[in-house]
């Protein structure tokens, strides 16, 4: 499709400004216009793009919209090509933006793909915003001392990011351990194959901490397409800052509910919404009377700020800059403020007053990092002993969920999944076509009933998907019963990775693949490496140590792994280190997988299953010339695939 897109677009400019994806989705609506009459014309746009929706909701009347184009090009006689038609496109966007500002009726937008938009003007603030912070936390990095800092008021983040350093780097900063920075290529001079594995290390790597990265590739990132670079990296930075707004990192927090019942709530929110409760919760201290409910419209007077801040650092203020009128002015004092108490700065005044979201957004998660006021005595809720299982397994639910291309960012599957809307999603994305969406509700749903039609209808179509459901009904998932929940998302997860290798028919010969398969074909191509090492079944204790799933990465990718860099994995730290390679040389090749070091080490058998399946497909999915490993020229069929009657499933 990409010769296709060259054809579309001579004008290189006009290219850069859009994704293959979304010149083709533009593509489509274009055509469709021009279809009615044979034709388009200047005069024709502000009806048919009205009509089509290719602007969104963004609110333009069809008489806006042909005020504005008419200004853009006074002729309305001239005949419109798609070239043309996408120079109009992107001034209305342009114009939508100035008077929306970057989104302010949704505060909880910053974990929304950010890369899906087709508004592609990027923000100045906060591109200089998150350059101090890359300055400030990768500053004493050895590999990338040569190039920081970066100066924020030039481009010079978007060519650093082209080798895929600086972004796995960063990815380890908000998540510490996600990245074992051994499989990162750090070489002065890459050339493209291991610039292409940073970008996929980076890209799977940031999929799973939960940024949403869909309709951005590798190739996006080596052309520094600045709008899709910077939404990669304000999710990240994001993730980091409200990393501690969570109950686990700051049980402190319980103190902003009254008892248990609203504790499981608070739980289930959000971090950024979790951030608004506490932030309100301070202010009530204090004579300001409003209730904050965004970081942008209701915080752009500066008010709130003022009184917050003077509540968490009041030894900080200045009691003759407490009556400025102006909210600029307020504005400047607020950071001054912020300042005194230390907090370094991620937006301007000039932000403030204009309402920057994202912007303000940090401001007070960092705030909240450095100084959140609450009680250094926390009172015992009993069910807050974390089940770590459950914790680990919701959360690589979560953000499989999240990877589809799908209108709804999730943050608790026991709360969010509990219309079923979102299950039926899924399951549409993993069996197209199976549901039935005549009989399903849309949110919001305020009928107690509907959710449970919805949840009926996910374990119907779970069963005949031939999930094992015993005693599970929709009203289970709508009461948020956690080990069915987990139950049914596991099977799903597993189902889905079956069908994309049952997909691969040229090596399945159309049949069902089974656990057994995957099972036989890792030992087979481990085997067909030279070595002995062996997996028995997929909670074999002995796969803790890490070295079968480096020995099966060396028999698909000869040069993926360093061994000098493998331990004997004899003791817990050794496994980990193990584990923690395996997992960051798999995304590096191109493997989508959502499991952490410890479920290696403790051999979590649903997670090792997904992890050998990934490999796998990943393994079947490469042209014969790219993998060669040692010990056969035959690089796909490592064992044969058995029939479904030799299938007994090895997870219950």
């Amino acid at each position: 499709m990409s010769g296709f897109v060259g054809i579309l677009v001579s004008d290189p400019w006009l290219h850069n400004q859009f994704t293959q994806v979304e010149l083709r989705s533009l593509k489509s609506h274009f055509t469709s216009m021009r279809r009615e009459s044979g034709k388009l014309t200047v005069s024709d746009l502000a009806s048919r793009m009205g009509r089509s929706k290719v602007v969104g909701d963004q609110n333009l009347t069809t008489e806006e919209r042909a005020s504005l184009i008419q200004s853009f090009h006074p002729n309305l006689t001239d005949e419109v090509d798609f070239e043309f038609y996408l120079r109009i496109y992107l001034n209305l966007q342009a114009h939508v933006n100035a008077i929306i500002g970057s989104g302010a009726k949704n505060s909880s937008a910053f974990l929304k793909a950010a890369t899906t938009t087709l508004l592609h003007t990027i923000s100045d603030s906060e591109k200089s915003s998150y350059v101090a912070h890359i300055n400030n936390y990768l500053s004493g990095d050895e590999f990338l001392n040569k190039y920081l800092p970066i100066n924020p008021s030039s481009n010079d983040l978007f060519e650093v990011v082209k080798d895929g350093v600086l972004l796995c780097k960063l990815i380890n900063v908000a998540v510490p351990g996600t990245i074992d920075e051994r499989a990162i290529n750090t070489k002065s001079m890459l050339n493209p194959w291991e610039r292409n594995e940073n970008h996929t290390l980076c890209l799977n790597s940031a999929k799973a901490i939960g940024c949403t990265v869909v309709n951005i590739g590798t190739q996006d990132i080596i052309e520094g397409r600045r709008h899709l670079v910077l939404g990669v990296i304000s999710q990240i930075i994001k993730i980091q800052l409200l990393a501690d707004l969570n109950l686990k990192k700051t049980p402190q927090l319980v103190e902003l509910v009254d008892d248990s019942k609203d504790v499981e709530e608070l739980m289930s929110l959000p971090p950024d919404k979790i951030l608004l409760i506490w932030m309100n919760f301070q202010l009530r201290k204090t004579e300001y009377k409003k209730t904050v409910t965004n970081f942008s419209s209701d915080v752009k007077d500066a008010e709130a700020y003022t009184s917050l801040l003077n509540v968490l650092a009041p030894e900080h203020k200045n009691p003759s800059k407490l009556a400025a009128k102006n909210p600029f002015e307020r504005a400047k004092n607020v950071l001054e403020h912020a300042d005194r108490m230390g907090c370094r700065r991620y937006l301007t005044a000039k932000d403030i007053v204009e309402g920057s979201p994202n912007l303000n957004l940090a401001f007070v998660a960092h705030i909240f990092q450095h100084r959140n006021g609450l009680s250094t005595k926390t009172k015992q809720i009993s069910f807050l002993a974390d089940d770590t299982q459950i914790s680990r397994e919701e959360k690589a639910f979560r953000f499989w969920i999240n990877s589809f291309d799908s209108s709804v960012y999730i943050n608790n599957v026991f709360e969010d999944l509990r219309d079923g809307w979102i299950l039926l999603q899924t399951l549409e994305k993993v069996s197209p076509g199976i549901v039935n969406w005549k009989i399903a509700s849309k949110p919001p749903i305020k009928l107690p009933f509907k959710k449970v039609e919805n949840c009926n209808q996910v374990v119907k179509l779970g069963k005949q998907l031939k999930f094992s459901l015993v005693n599970i009904a929709g009203n289970d998932i709508v009461q948020g019963n956690k080990k069915l929940i987990l139950a049914y998302l596991w099977q799903l997860m597993r189902y889905n990775i079956l069908q994309l290798l049952k997909n691969l028919r040229s090596h399945s010969n159309g049949k069902e693949i089974t656990d057994v398969d995957i099972l036989e074909w890792a030992n087979a191509k481990v085997r067909k490496n030279g070595s002995q090492t062996r997996m028995y079944s997929f909670r074999d204790k002995s796969l803790s140590d890490g070295i079968f799933f480096l020995e099966l990465l060396s028999s698909v990718q000869p040069r993926a792994i360093n061994w000098s860099l493998v331990t004997n994995g004899a003791t817990d730290e050794e496994k980990k280190m193990n584990a923690t390679y395996v997992i960051s040389i798999a995304r590096k090749m191109g493997c989508t997988i959502f499991l952490l070091p410890e479920d290696i080490t403790e051999v979590n058998q649903k997670m090792i299953l997904t992890l050998t399946a990934s490999i796998m497909h990943w393994t079947l999915k490469q042209p014969l010339h790219l993998i060669k490993p040692t010990g056969s020229p035959d690089s796909h069929n490592g064992g044969s695939l058995l029939d479904d009657s030799t299938s007994d499933s090895s997870l219950e």
